[in-house]
């Protein structure tokens, strides 16, 4: 049965902690019972589902992406969902790791990834980090000669499962430098205009920031928040099962997107 610190150890490999941004809350969020674990569950986000099933299934660790806590607690109690998150996983002896911010940044994180599904060649950090230029803030590269905006729309759409994605901007122009941001990308327009993009692809974006980026002369491609970040918790369960020899380590089946169309 693996350590703890040999399970951790190993996801700060894949996503070293220093990478994550400076408003983040990374690493070991809450302590498991033991320090020897041998099961594993990642997610992007706990929700009262993937939280029964954590505790169904025996997971000694929940690796989610999304942090919890994410700000500090006043009152940990089961009057709120978080609150109710935390004590059902304390009560089963479970612990809470987060990667977050810097497993989007990481040398094959979930930005890398997304890139290499949308096929996108000469790819590289929008914002690179200062010790290692190929690790960094999102990522930018160049869509075929031919890709149109909504080629890229299309591409993001099959390769995530999803059969809708919102699109700003020209559809039939070339896509040309393409910007990946995962999650919330509306926040960091600026920082992908100034890094050359023509396109952004992003999982959700505010409609006053969609404006602003077609007005910069930017197209965005939004997946949606849940489709553009929860394939990677697959790809990070294996890798770190992979990583530790005798861990038991799967991605959430009960997980959902919360959002669906009608």
């Amino acid at each position: 049965m693996p350590a703890l610190a040999v399970v951790t150890a190993a996801l700060e490999h894949l996503a070293p902690l220093r990478l994550a941004a400076d408003w983040d809350s990374v690493g070991l969020l809450v302590a498991p019972h033991r320090d020897q674990i041998d099961r594993v569950m990642t997610c992007l986000t706990l929700t009262p589902e993937v939280v029964a099933e954590a505790v169904r299934e025996g997971a000694d660790l929940v690796v989610s992406h999304h942090p919890l806590p994410f700000r500090p607690m006043q009152r940990i109690t089961t009057a709120t969902g978080p609150g109710r998150a935390v004590l059902d996983l304390i009560h089963a002896g479970a612990g809470i790791w987060s990667s977050h911010t810097a497993w989007d940044s990481a040398a094959g994180g979930i930005n890398d990834q997304l890139a290499h599904l949308l096929e996108l060649a000469h790819v590289s950090p929008i914002g690179p980090d200062l010790h290692l230029s190929q690790v960094g803030f999102g990522r930018a590269g160049v869509a075929g000669e031919n890709c149109t905006v909504a080629d890229v729309a299309a591409r993001a759409g099959k390769a995530l499962g999803v059969s809708r994605v919102q699109l700003a901007g020209n559809a039939t122009r070339a896509a040309g430098r393409v910007g990946i941001v995962c999650g919330s990308g509306g926040d960091c327009l600026e920082e992908v205009r100034q890094s050359g993009c023509h396109t952004l692809v992003t999982g959700e974006i505010k409609l006053h920031q969609a404006i602003e980026a077609v007005a910069a002369g930017l197209a965005v491609v939004a997946v949606g928040h849940h489709a553009s970040e929860r394939f990677s918790m697959d790809v990070l369960a294996g890798r770190l099962a992979a990583a530790v020899v005798g861990l038991s380590c799967w991605a959430s089946r009960d997980e959902r997107d919360p959002l669906g169309w009608l």
